[in-house]
């Protein structure tokens, strides 16, 4: 880890609707992991809506709101001195987390992140516009369904889509196994031409993913988050590649090189400085590499995980 950190770094993350808790919980849980403290006081935290101002904010939504507080946790985790700025959409609607989008690019982030996707859709390359920001990083979740036809955004050019992996302990020079999850989102884009970057043979259009982290919920991640919860309010755990998007989100942070991903194309060349997952599988297509972890580039893993920041 760089010893600042992430420091002088934002990363943004786009959610629909409000957690009223949010900064709370968040303040929980890096209290609870001995993380620096990040709040709207001290300059670290700033929610907004999708104008990009502190009110009125979006109606509040429990479901919404867990994702709000994985998000928030899984920057957290990865880049510990890193700023980061919420930008809550009115609704799901794709116009406005479209708008969203543009404001959290246009916060001074290096990176943004979205946990969220949906079929790939006649006109949606007029929505493609709010996920093109030169010199910003933007992520995208490639799904929680396994294989199947990629989703948006995750499948645009511009995205840098994050699969999943489970992640277990080991006795090896690691210390850990890592393999493909079985609900990891991978396919081919039927809108998308595939970028000049990326060289897999049985796609002809864009492929999903790029990049993963781990994501199973058998093997997942603590998560603080209050609101709505009734009895399970407090810790809980979570996973999916809502999960593995922000924390990619939180790498690049740390590393602090966000302007060098205006797409994945940096990643497809540094792909020796990740781990390569092998193993697991999130469907069936005869073995091949769109639905099971191989050796190099696969499609639920992508090039593979974050060995340190060397790859970001």
């Amino acid at each position: 880890m760089p010893a600042d950190g992430g420091a002088g770094q934002t990363v943004a993350i786009v959610d629909a609707y409000d957690n009223p808790n949010v900064e709370a919980d968040l303040a929980a849980y890096r209290q609870q992991f001995g993380l620096p403290a990040c709040t709207t006081a001290n300059g670290c935290f700033k929610k907004v809506n999708q104008r990009g101002a502190a009110s009125p904010l979006p109606a509040g939504n429990p479901g919404w709101g867990v994702e709000i507080s994985l998000d928030v946790d899984m920057v957290s985790a990865a880049c510990p001195d890193c700023h980061i700025v919420l930008v809550e959409a009115d609704t799901a609607s794709t116009a406005n987390l479209g708008a969203a989008e543009d404001t959290a690019a246009a916060s001074g982030a290096s990176a943004v992140s979205n946990s969220y996707g949906s079929d790939e859709y006649n006109g949606m390359n007029a929505d493609a516009k709010h996920f093109v920001h030169p010199g910003v990083a933007i992520l995208a979740s490639s799904g929680d369904y396994g294989f199947e036809p990629a989703s948006f955004p995750a499948s645009l050019a511009n995205v840098i889509s994050v699969g999943g992996t489970s992640l277990v302990k080991a006795d090896n020079a690691r210390g850990w196994t890592e393999t493909a999850w079985a609900g990891a989102g991978s396919g081919c884009s039927a809108w998308v031409p595939k970028p000049a970057w990326q060289h897999d043979a049985n796609c002809g259009m864009r492929t999903v993913a790029d990049v993963s982290a781990v994501a199973d919920p058998n093997t997942g991640l603590a998560v603080y988050d209050t609101y709505g919860l009734g009895a399970q309010a407090g810790w809980i755990v979570v996973g999916g590649t809502s999960a593995s998007s922000p924390f990619i989100a939180g790498v690049i942070g740390l590393a602090g090189n966000g302007g060098q991903f205006s797409d994945a194309s940096s990643l497809y060349t540094h792909a020796g400085d990740l781990f390569d997952v092998v193993g697991g599988t999130n469907g069936y297509c005869g073995g091949d590499y769109l639905c099971t972890g191989l050796a190099g580039y696969d499609a639920p893993t992508g090039l593979g995980s974050p060995n340190g920041i060397g790859a970001f």
